[in-house]
């Protein structure tokens, strides 16, 4: 016997509307303050960081005027012309700024690697469900956090003074950076898998690296894998900046031609950087979504 659904006053009707209202205006109310509060903070960091809005709006024409002049020709018989009427002549230095542009990719994949098997190698005891040691967690995530809070150039820095100028700080500094990037990323991924095959492994009495071995990287390495070619994309571009303290890389000759004002290199640089960068996204872009639609499939 179907039961009646119990018919509503109008006065509870208008109750229930009444208390709807309401809530829907203490929503909007929240919404609205915590709005105020995040324009407040963004006015009051520009007052304390003497950001002159009238200064900004006055000189951003000049942002548009460079990359104008760097897509003209500044001397020599072409001077005043564009430069894609003289390919030739705008990459001059072609032979050269290839080499250098395979001296950043080396610089950003050796790093990517290094960096990668230091989070790798770490990751394990960072992550909550399989470190008990709340001392040794912690001390893991913390060298975690500094390496990856320290800019890549700061460490591209000091490192130029250990070990003089070269690809070498660069390959370090990137490497540390991406330990710290990679190893929170690593350990996240593991504190999210599947914890019955691993708690088959320890009643079996398998050591720590045994359970690691058998019970947690069947179902992380797909995604350390993908995580891993996402951070050498980020790493190329970030290799291409260490030539500015010189650090090796294509970097070099890019600052040098900013500061001599050799418009027409600074395009054809950017250029090449430009062209790398995409290619080296796309075919890692690839390879992401190979290593995922891999990991889907029952």
């Amino acid at each position: 016997m179907a039961t009646s659904l119990p018919r509503l006053t109008d006065d509870r009707l208008a109750a229930l509307m009444q208390a709807y209202h309401d809530a829907v205006r203490a929503k909007r109310l929240r919404s609205m303050a915590f709005v105020c509060i995040v324009i407040g903070l963004m006015f009051l960091s520009g007052w304390v960081a003497q950001v002159d809005l009238f200064k900004l709006v006055a000189n951003f024409g000049n942002f548009f005027s460079y990359f104008d002049r760097i897509m003209t020709f500044d001397s020599g018989p072409v001077a005043g012309q564009r430069v894609w009427t003289d390919p030739a002549e705008w990459f001059w230095g072609l032979r050269k700024w290839l080499i250098l542009l395979a001296d950043t990719i080396l610089i950003g994949y050796l790093g990517t690697a290094l960096g990668a098997i230091g989070a790798f190698l770490l990751c394990f005891s960072a992550a909550a469900n399989l470190m008990p040691n709340p001392w040794l967690r912690s001390g893991v995530k913390r060298l975690f956090e500094f390496c990856r809070t320290v800019p890549e150039i700061v460490f591209a820095l000091i490192f130029i003074i250990a070990f003089g100028l070269g690809p070498i700080p660069g390959v370090l500094a990137i490497a540390l950076h991406t330990m710290g990037a990679l190893g929170k990323l690593f350990a996240e991924v593991v504190e999210n898998i599947d914890m019955k095959s691993v708690e088959g492994s320890v009643s079996t009495g398998a050591s720590f690296s045994q359970t690691v071995r058998f019970a947690v990287l069947p179902q992380v390495l797909s995604n350390f894998a993908s995580y891993t070619l996402l951070r050498f994309e980020i790493n190329v571009r970030g290799a291409s900046v260490m030539g500015f303290v010189g650090a090796g890389g294509i970097g070099q000759d890019l600052i040098e031609a900013i500061r001599k004002f050799y418009y027409a290199d600074v395009s054809a640089l950017l250029l090449l950087i430009i062209l790398t960068v995409t290619v080296i996204d796309l075919g890692t872009e690839r390879l992401r979504h190979a290593l995922i639609s891999r990991e889907e499939r029952p």
